[in-house]
Order: C-alpha cells, then structure tokens, then sequence
C-alpha cells in the first residue's frame, strides 16, 4: 500500500511538471535592468532628480504591461565617483545580471561606467551626461538620448549673438565674455567648445577661469572677472559652486549685464531657493527642456509634471528628470520593438528609431548616429524670472520673454 501511494505521489508530481514548462516565462518573468545614478555626495541632488524620472517612466511602462509582456524590475546602484561606478558597473552586469543599464547625469561617471558594460557587451542607456567623447569612442552598446556639450556650448555662444546682444542694443563683437568653469569633465568639456565657437562667431572672450568644484572660495575669480570688465558671463557649473558663484558675486559687488550657465545648478529650485530669488533674477540657463515649456512644442509635459508632482509631492526639480522620462521612454520603445534584450538586436531596433523633433515630452526628436548619439535632442534657452524657471527660446517653445539684467532692480 506505502508503495502504491508512493507511486501515485510520483506520477502527480511528474504530470504536474509539463503544466509548470507550458506556462509562458514572460507572462511571468521580469526584466531587471541597472539604474547607475550618484545617490549620495555632492552630485546626488540631480543624481536622484535624474532618477525620479527614470522611476516614473518604469511605473508608467509596468502600469501599460510592461515590457514584451515581462514587468521591469530594476537594481539601483550608487556611483559617488568614477572608481565606484566602475564597481557598481561590475557588480550590476556580473552579479546581478541586469539586461541594460540606465542613467547616468555625470559625464565622468557615464565614462567610467560604460567602459565596464561595454565589455560585458551590455546596453548602456545615457539619459543626461553630456560630454561628447562618451559617444564617440566606438562603443557598440553605448546610447545616449539628450544633447551633448557642443550643443549645450554652441547655444550658449549663439545666445550671446541671438538674444543678449540685440537685448542690450550692443553689436556681439563689443560685449567683453568671460567663461568660467569646474574643472572636471564636464566644464572642461563645455568650456573648449564655448572658446573654439566664440572663436568662430568672432566674440572677444577676455577670461577663460578653471576652477574646482569643491572650491570654498570663488572670490579670486570674479575679482579676474570684474578686473577685465567682463560684459556677458558663461558658467558650467554644479550646485554648490554656482551657489557660491552668486553670493560672492553679490558680496564683491559685481554685476555683469548678463550670465548664463550649462545646465547643472543654473536648473535646480534648490539652488534659486539658496542663492535666493531676487539674486538669481535675469539669470539665463542653456539646458534641458524645462517643464515651464509651451506644452505644443513638447507634447505631454504637462502630464509628465502632473505625474512627478502625485508621486513625490513637489513640482519637477529640474529639468534632468524629464530627460531622464523622455529618454527611457525611447529605449523601453525600442527594446519592445526589437521583442528581445539581445544586445544585438536592441541596437539594430534603437538604430531604427524615428521621432520628429517636436514629438516628444522634452520637444527633441530621435535618430541615432551609428556611434548610439541622439542626433534631434536640442538644449533649450530658460531665465529666471520671478522665482520660476521658464523657457524664453527657441519661440515656439518659449511661455516668455527674455529680460535683462541680473538681480532684483
């Protein structure tokens, strides 16, 4: 009798089996995908307001069933400097095996991380770093959606010829420029593309200033700034240091006519919170679009912003989060297409990507060089005015008009 009841016990269990292998995996597998952002130290404001996009973008896909019929799961790995995003590039491809990994917002961590994964012949999708070189080393699995830093400087620069000039009733060429900088990638990057187009444009830049990130004191600069008479001020800067740039301008009593940053902390409500409104009034910032745009050049920005305001309770810090949204967006697309996270085959389904510029939540386009850059992603020219970071060109895109002058009056 035992073995007779041990027997039925084993044939149940073996017809049990084949039920178990017909279910489809997908309907109940996921797809994990690495989520590289600094999480912590000094760039982690806009490494988690870069992230909370990327976030959204998930709920909504998972929400709308995923991806090819898998839910995405993802693994967050903190890249505090290059040396870490290199651990964490390995640990998130030989440990935890994710398909793809998302980010990054720093050039100089994007650059130490896709290294890693372009060796373990695994997709890398850039949503916010901007230096150039990290799509033009010949990588194969390396994408990025936004801008890079030739676009962010060349409209800086034509800026200058296009806006501020005509403002000031002043020809382009008498306006003395001074461009100042971090000195890690991302502002030595920025910089050498302003000079060599300000070249080109025939601008006079009187000052080219480096400095560090870390620095507790800007004052030797802007006495150099202020000593050459400097009209018209680029900055590619981070939070901290463009706090500090402000109030030190401020202490040493030097107002330029105009001053412009890179993207970085010129975007942040932090930084306009710190600095303080009426100091930070007139202040230009060439960069992401912003979510006060013309929602008719970039189509869903006012859901997007709707959407970020419901889950963390405040309005979109910066424009890095709808980068990050719109360029995951992009990807999830594309691996859907390619039905498949074959490296290979979601490269060839990236390379076919085809959105008109003007389609999208940020107003930018997509089409992919071969080298994986987003050749329809445009910075776009914002202004601080009245607490409130709005988008004052290209026109179509704009919900004002440009001011001049630096603080309050």
């Amino acid at each position: 009798m035992k073995m007779f009841a041990r027997a039925a016990l084993a044939a149940a269990m073996l017809a049990a089996v084949p039920l178990a292998v017909a279910q489809p995996a997908a309907a109940q597998g996921t797809v994990k995908f690495g989520a590289l952002y600094p999480f912590s130290g000094t760039l982690a404001l806009l490494g988690d307001e870069s992230f909370r996009g990327f976030e959204l973008a998930v709920e909504e896909r998972n929400a709308a069933g995923g991806l090819n019929g898998q839910k995405i799961e993802f693994i967050k790995g903190d890249a505090v400097d290059p040396n870490q995003a290199v651990g964490e590039a390995r640990r998130l491809t030989s440990v935890d095996k994710v398909s793809a990994i998302f980010g990054t917002y720093s050039s100089s961590l994007s650059l130490a991380a896709t290294q890693v994964t372009e060796l373990a012949n695994v997709p890398y999708f850039e949503l916010g770093a901007i230096s150039d070189p990290i799509t033009e080393r010949g990588f194969k699995y390396v994408f990025r959606t936004n801008a890079t830093a030739r676009d962010f400087a060349n409209r800086m620069v034509d800026s200058i010829i296009e806006a501020i000039a005509p403002a000031l009733n002043a020809k382009p060429g008498d306006l003395k420029i001074g461009i100042i900088h971090e000195d890690s990638l991302y502002g030595q990057t920025v910089s050498g593309y302003q000079k060599s187009r300000a070249k080109e444009k025939g601008l006079n830049v009187v000052e080219v200033l480096p400095y560090s990130a870390k620095s507790v004191d800007l004052t030797p600069v802007i006495l150099r700034l202020k000593s050459a008479g400097a009209d018209v001020v680029l900055q590619t800067s981070y939070q901290n240091d463009t706090v500090l740039f402000f109030r030190q301008m401020k202490d040493q009593g030097y107002k330029p006519k105009a001053v412009m940053g890179a993207g970085g902390g010129y975007s942040t409500r932090d930084t306009m919170q710190a600095v303080g409104a009426e100091n930070m009034e007139g202040a230009l910032d060439v960069d992401f679009t912003q979510y006060n745009t013309n929602p008719k050049a970039a189509p869903g920005i006012t859901e997007f912003a709707a959407k970020y305001k419901a889950k963390y309770g405040i309005e979109p810090r910066s424009g890095h989060s709808l980068a990050n949204y719109m360029g995951a967006k992009v990807f999830f697309d594309a691996i859907a297409s390619a039905k498949s996270t074959d490296a290979d085959k979601v490269r060839a389904a990236v390379l076919a990507v085809d959105i008109p510029v003007g389609q999208t939540a940020t107003g930018w386009g997509a089409k992919f060089s071969e080298q994986g850059q987003n050749t329809r992603a445009v910075p776009f020219l914002m202004q601080w005015q009245g607490g409130n970071l709005v988008t004052v060109f290209p026109v179509d895109a704009a919900v004002a008009k440009m001011k001049t002058g630096i603080g309050a009056n």
